[in-house]
């Protein structure tokens, strides 16, 4: 058998051809955009199910406030303990910047792309710094165990991020080398995918990464990671989008030594360091929120140069990549490659409490190698052979260029013996030139000509990320800009002052301007003018384009128009009539004055008279604002002109600008001919975004125009600013139990922010938490970027008439929810836990509630239900005397004309009070009441939530994950060991009723004829109640009687004992029979367990000798 070839049937296709086209058809499942029918209800059901579809990706119009320069992208790794976090951040950060850390602390930049860079987070497993990590992180990295699977802390935290704007989310599976079995671990993936597509969204992404080499994850699965994470796209989220916030990245206490040694707990002035996310931050008196610290305000704001800017491309090697027609760079140099974590070991760099260590090396200066311009300028200096008075002793007389050139050969020279050993390593220094390059390298744009220089303290920055020959190059136009604009630098003209001085003359006004005729006088002494010639000086400002010709303008500056023109500036002085007073010489030569310059004459189109130049009838005030305007208009006019042509022209040009306007604004659009309404935009959903584009345009277009400075005062400090925060008033305990483990959030408050109010809230208990929620109950609330705790009161609506009550939350439902606290701006998600310190972690579920803010406002009416009880103490046909309701006639008075009701459902109200007794009224009902009845009267009393709000300061604790606020009674009196009190209205006694006996029903005999035979009353007695004679008569029994009876007796009880004995003896024979049963039972299931064991080994061993594996290669399931 094993020696011949076995030989298979050969199998034989169908021959039914539809059915196979029909099967391959409907193999991938149903298409509904495959196929178009001519049924019209079908054809609609297919329309809508595309608008359908096309609806869902449309989201609420943002507007969308990344800057041309974003801020880093804050990527946070969450996850529970021991799942993989720190190794995460390792492997990404070896990644991105080929550099190995040993200790995670605080936030790490790192550049990963051209234009993006990314910040490292890890999230402590503590719900302070997941609610903190939840507000401002644009990645989630959801870190999980694929061993063990979900834990509480992954099913929290995604509970968290819902009512926070729910930032995008890459789950990130570990742990999966311990799986020994390739098809569990399989199973494990598929039900872990399941459940994560659950709770985020169907087609979230999830990575699995296997076991740890070398103290890292493999490089592969890590690349795939980088490359998602680099792909990664952000919509804007509500909150963020309306706030500015910070991560601080850098604590520093500036407080002076002597303060702190005069008193330890003094509150510090303390300096945080960050990169502005969301809106402009105010440039002044900023007010933030730090959670865990308080609100503070910010005492003073500096910009600062980035610490890890993102890589420009080189003009020139730019345009030489274009021009040769290659590809777009789409990876980075390596030496392009930064990364900024102050609080971590990065860079020779440690932060400690109260200390920085710098390690310097052992080796601070290696000569021969290159060297920054700040370290030739030292070495300069110390191999000088004259000293400091020694070289300033040259005289020049002259300004000589030769000089300047052999200077600048002697630098270059410096340069080019240095320039012949290269940099190993890349050395971390202070930045002294920053280039700016306008454009945008990942699109591929043509970049601008000019370059910006900015000059910094030191000389280092420069050289990171470049070569020899581009430093050199930019050396040399540093150089050459300097030259160039030498003149720029020297000390500026007012031209208002010059023009009008009349010892100048306009040519020597202008070249003081320009800065020539410094540049004359520069090299001339001011004790050595009688002997030193004034050199001939050649001007070269034609040959520099950017400096303005002015011949033109010199030819038409004669004396004539400026004597013309004089009048016309606010340098002429006037009188109290508004004429013009002209100095001693122009009087004698001036013969005219305003009488004659302005006449009488008439407006032809208006009407209006002038007389002297004044319009009739118009006063002083009116006619200075007449000459102001004439003022304006006359800049720009001829002197010659007359006072109507002059005129003539103001009326054309107003009427063009009124043409304009109209034509402009004709159709009443917001952005006038360019608005967006105007154009071809047929759904609302396009017509705002074009609108919110045109405003941004338009806002960007007016903030280019001003400088840096000027915009930081009007717009704030944009998002991506990196900044530097001064805080007054710190508490001590901030900066004596700083861990950097913890985040720092610096979080923006808006005008109102900063007030407090009742807000009422759509609340609701989450599914997962055991216990119902409480009025009065405290719970910690994370409402924008405030942890706090306060103490809410629930209630639902009634008809939309009032809000009552309510003592606990109902199940598996809405309802509102009123607390103290700051207010935030309506529809504002939050989320509520019962406390935050993981001392009181029990495994449960700790998210308690989630919920929107619907409004907030200074006061709020909530109602109790109030049952106020009476009795009746006289009665009377329709009214009674109602007695125990009230304790006063006031309080009667309140309640006049209130309605009241009894127990068995008869109604009234209340209308006046007794004179005596006190307390008691009279009441009318709609029927006679009882005696016996009880007496109701529905109220509703209001109740005031509590003013409780106590501000999480978990940043002030030695112990930050342990917070404890106000605490339940039955948690004080569990730890105190104090008793429960028991009152004695608290017990519930047995309540004890007389019972009442009630007449028999009384019918006339009238009305008795009228009714049929079975309604009438039937006055015969039962006879099964009625007592006979017979049964009346005492019965005695004679003596024969008697002694039968006692003989029946004995017989019946003998005969009784005799069935029990028999009865018990059965019983005794059954139970041992049952028990040899069960034992023959038992004896029988062993021999067949015995006998089947044998017989399947014996098969087992037969089909192994007959070589039969059929169906062995099947996967179990």
């Amino acid at each position: 058998m094993g020696a011949e070839e076995q030989s298979n049937k050969e199998h034989r296709t169908s021959r039914d051809k539809t059915k196979m086209a029909k099967a391959k058809l409907h193999a991938n499942g149903f298409n509904a955009k495959a196929f178009a029918v001519a049924n019209p209800g079908k054809l609609d059901r297919q329309a809508r199910r595309s608008h359908d579809h096309k609806e869902k990706r449309y989201h609420a119009p943002m507007v969308d406030r990344t800057t041309e320069d974003p801020p880093p992208v804050i990527v946070a790794v969450v996850g529970p303990p021991g799942t993989g976090k720190t190794t995460l951040i390792k492997s990404l950060v070896r990644r991105y910047t080929k550099q190995t850390l040993n200790d995670i602390r605080g936030p790490i930049t790192v550049v990963s792309g051209k234009r993006r860079r990314l910040t490292f987070l890890e999230c402590n497993n503590d719900l302070s710094s997941m609610i903190d990590v939840a507000k401002i992180a644009d990645l989630v990295l959801l870190v999980m165990d694929g061993n063990f699977g979900f834990e509480m802390e992954t099913m929290e935290f995604l509970n968290i991020l819902s009512p926070h704007g729910f930032p995008r989310i890459l789950g990130v599976t570990t742990h999966l080398d311990l799986f020994k079995n390739p098809a569990t671990m399989r199973a494990s993936k598929k039900r872990l995918k399941t459940r994560f597509w659950t709770e985020v969204y169907a087609g979230a992404k999830l990575f699995y990464l296997s076991g740890v080499i070398n103290g890292r994850y493999p490089d592969r699965e890590i690349l795939n990671l980088c490359r998602f994470i680099n792909i990664m796209k952000f919509r804007p989220l509500k909150w963020r989008n309306e706030h500015p916030y910070l991560l601080a990245d850098r604590v520093v206490d500036i407080t002076h030594p002597s303060l702190i040694e005069k008193n330890p707990k003094v509150d510090r002035k303390v300096t945080m360091y960050g990169w502005v996310h969301g809106t402009p931050l105010p440039y002044v008196n900023a007010k933030v929120h730090v959670p865990g610290i308080g609100d503070l305000v910010v005492k003073e704001a500096e910009r600062l140069p980035d610490p890890c800017p993102t890589p420009y491309a080189v003009k020139m090697a730019e345009e030489a990549a274009i021009s040769a027609g290659a590809k777009r760079k789409r990876r980075l140099d390596e030496k392009q490659k930064s990364i900024y974590a102050p609080m971590s070991d990065v860079g020779g760099v440690l932060m400690d409490k109260d200390a920085v260590y710098i390690d310097v090396g052992s080796k601070s200066f290696v000569p021969g190698q290159e060297k920054g311009i700040g370290e030739q300028m030292v070495t300069s200096l110390q191999s000088a052979k004259h000293g400091l008075g020694e070289t300033e002793r040259v005289f020049r007389l002259f300004n000589d260029k030769e000089f300047d050139e052999a200077l600048e050969e002697d630098i270059d020279d410096d340069e080019e013996d240095n320039g012949d050993h290269g940099r190993t390593g890349m050395r971390s220094g202070r930045a002294t030139e920053k280039i700016t390059e306008i454009g945008d390298d990942e699109e591929g744009d043509e970049q601008e000509q000019d370059e910006e220089y900015d000059f910094q303290e030191s000389d280092s920055d420069m050289e990171l990320g470049m070569d020899e020959d581009e430093l050199s190059q930019l050396r040399a136009q540093a150089l050459d800009g300097a030259s160039k604009f030498k003149k720029q630098t020297r000390k500026s003209w007012d031209i208002n002052r010059v023009l009008y001085q009349d010892d100048v003359s306009p040519a020597d006004a202008i070249s003081k301007w320009k800065g020539d005729f410094e540049e004359q006088e520069e090299d001339i002494e001011a004790d050595e003018e009688e002997f030193l010639k004034r050199a001939d000086f050649v001007d070269n400002s034609g040959l520099d384009s950017s400096v303005p010709i002015y011949g033109d303008c010199l030819d038409s500056w004669t004396q004539e128009a400026i004597a013309g023109l004089s009048d016309r500036f606010i340098t002429a002085v006037f009188d109290k009539d508004g004429n013009v007073i002209q100095d001693k010489d122009e009087d004698e030569e001036g013969e005219g004055d305003d009488d004659e310059i302005y006449s009488d004459f008439e407006d032809m189109e208006t009407g209006e008279k002038f007389v002297g130049g004044k319009k009739a009838g118009s006063d002083d005030e009116d006619d200075e604002d007449d000459e102001d305007n004439e003022e304006e208009d006359s800049e720009s006019e001829p002197a010659a002109m007359s006072l109507a042509q002059q005129r003539e022209a103001n009326a054309a040009k107003k009427e063009k600008l009124k043409k304009q306007f109209e034509q402009e604004q004709g159709d009443d659009r917001e952005f006038g001919a360019e608005d967006p309404e105007g154009g071809e935009e047929t759904s609302w959903y396009d017509l705002e975004k074009a609108k919110i584009a045109k405003q941004l345009e338009i806002n960007e277009a007016e903030y280019k125009e001003m400088d840096q400075n000027t915009r930081d005062r009007i717009e704030g400090f944009r998002a991506g600013t990196y900044l530097r925060l001064v805080f007054e008033g710190v508490p001590c305990e901030f900066i004596q139990h700083f861990d950097p483990s913890f985040p720092v959030l610096i979080g923006g408050l808006l005008a109102n922010e900063d007030q407090f109010g009742f807000s009422q809230v759509r609340i609701k208990r989450h599914r997962w938490h055991k216990k119902v929620l409480k009025s009065n109950d405290p719970l910690v609330v994370s409402l924008g970027w405030r942890r706090f705790q306060t103490i809410p009161l629930y209630s639902t609506s009634d008809s939309r008439t009032r809000n009552r009550l309510l003592k606990y939350t109902p199940e598996h439902m809405h309802c509102f929810g009123t607390f103290y606290g700051p207010l935030v701006s309506p529809n504002t998600g939050f989320c509520a836990v019962p406390a935050v310190a993981s001392a009181n972690k029990t495994g449960a579920f700790r998210i308690a509630a989630t919920g929107t803010v619907l409004e907030v406002d200074a006061s709020v009416e909530i109602v109790k239900k109030l049952k106020l009880v009476g009795h009746p103490a006289k009665v009377f046909k329709n009214t009674a005397f109602i007695k125990d309701m009230f304790n006063s006639s006031l309080e009667v008075a309140k309640f006049e004309g209130a309605q009241i009701k009894t127990v068995s459902g008869i109604r009234g109200h209340i209308k006046r009070a007794l004179a005596s007794p006190e307390g008691q009224f009279r009441a009318t009902f709609e029927d006679k009441i009882l005696m016996s009845d009880i007496v109701f009267l529905k109220t509703w009393y209001p109740i005031q939530p509590r003013k409780f709000y106590n501000p999480v300061t978990s940043l002030l604790l030695q112990d930050k994950a342990n917070w404890a606020g106000m605490r339940l009674t039955g948690q004080v009196r569990a730890e105190e060991g104090i008793e429960t009190p028991l009152l004695e209205n608290s017990k519930y006694n047995k309540i004890e009723r007389k019972e009442r006996f009630f007449q028999p029903l009384k019918v006339p005999r009238a009305i008795q004829s009228g009714l049929p035979f079975a309604a009438q009353p039937k006055n015969v007695a039962d006879p099964k109640k009625r007592d006979y004679y017979l049964q009346k008569r005492a019965v005695v029994l004679s003596e024969e009687e008697q002694k039968a009876r006692d003989l029946l007796k004995k017989v019946i009880t003998i005969r009784n004992d005799k069935e029990k004995r028999a009865k018990e003896k059965w019983t005794a024979q059954h139970d041992a029979y049952e028990k040899k049963k069960a034992a023959a039972e038992a004896e029988r299931l062993e021999r067949e367990k015995t006998k089947k064991k044998e017989f399947f080994q014996q098969n087992k061993k037969r089909g192994a000798s007959q070589g039969g594996d059929h169906g062995s290669n099947k996967r179990r399931k």
